[in-house]
């Protein structure tokens, strides 16, 4: 009897020990580990030679593993102007997919920049490079892009698409000589995945082993546009979100925000992209935004000019007449 009521307490200690720490790695998961740690270091382009001369650099430096579509896009009127426009790609894909749209800010008048962000625009579409992007590296491209536009024009617009979109809100959170801040359908969290959930998910993406999901699970290799990959990594996808949860900790520096999103998007969870602008404008931030209508059917992609539902005829005016 005794031993009986001594293995029931012990029992029950065991179950409260374990009920405590469940609790405990909840809210130790629930913490964005190393977002705050994140920073930019800018070191801006003095003029346009000096500007000119950091992309002849950088496209010294890109192999023959890169897809040729894949490769710096510069396109310029051969000396500074009033506005310049830096455009970021989504994950997984390459400057291909902003190319169409940057030669429309080309015809506006801007000088126009599209870099391919790290391991990103490879031939091999099946590479598993990318499951090496960092945050960090994700930061210093922003860094680097933006150094750049300084001695391109005078008004620098930076717009990106997705995960462009959090690099570019990364770098209006810490770079005050940014002009306007263009955030299409950034992913600063996932559909699937509840809002409350994703500093969850983030580090557990971070601490279990990479795995790889097909973007389209029927086409699998067959699918996406050829230029860019047709599989997520699970590191990656933690790297994107720890950098989406360090651009929206403090108040943003950036001149102006604009950010649209897709009511139709399947992607990303639309409900903390509203939640942010709202606690932006709490904080005074000057901000607009602009809301694709679900009528549209538009895909999470809205930028790929090859996309089987793309609307660019559509989208691109609504875009540039956003940033004017």
């Amino acid at each position: 009897m005794i031993f009986y009521k001594y293995s029931r307490r012990l029992f029950y200690q065991i179950a409260i020990w374990i009920f405590i720490s469940c609790i405990l790695l909840v809210v130790l998961l629930s913490i964005p580990w190393g977002a705050h740690r994140l920073r930019m270091y800018p070191n801006p382009s003095v003029d346009y030679a000096d500007a000119f001369q950091r992309i002849e650099i950088l496209k010294s430096l890109e192999t023959n593993d890169l897809n040729p579509l894949c490769q710096l896009q510069f396109y310029t009127h051969g000396e500074r102007v009033a506005r310049v426009a830096i455009l970021v790609h989504g994950y997984t894909s390459c400057p291909q997919q902003f190319a169409d749209l940057g030669k429309r800010f080309y015809d506006a008048g801007y000088n126009v920049l599209i870099a391919p962000l790290p391991h990103h625009g490879l031939k091999d579409r099946m590479t598993e490079q990318h499951r090496q992007l960092s945050a960090q590296e994700m930061a210093a491209y922003a860094d680097q892009v933006l150094d750049i536009a300084q001695g391109l024009g005078e008004n620098v617009l930076m717009a990106g698409l997705s995960a462009g979109a959090v690099v570019t809100a990364f770098a209006a959170r810490h770079r005050a000589d940014l002009d306007v801040a263009m955030l299409i359908s950034p992913a600063f969290g996932y559909k699937v995945v509840p809002t409350w959930a994703t500093p969850i998910a983030m580090n557990l993406y971070a601490l279990l082993p990479n795995s790889y999901g097909w973007w389209d699970a029927a086409r699998q290799e067959q699918g996406g546009a050829l230029h860019g990959y047709p599989r997520h990594s699970s590191r990656a996808l933690a790297a994107l979100l720890r950098l989406g949860f360090a651009a929206r900790m403090g108040k943003l520096k950036a001149q102006q925000l604009i950010v649209v999103t897709n009511s139709n998007d399947a992607a990303v969870n639309n409900q903390l992209i509203y939640s942010t602008i709202h606690r932006w404008e709490q904080q005074g931030v000057q901000l607009r935004t602009y809301e694709f209508s679900s009528a549209w059917q538009l895909d999470h992609d809205l930028i790929e000019p090859t996309h089987p539902k793309a609307r660019t005829d559509l989208v691109y005016p609504v875009l540039l007449k956003l940033a004017q």
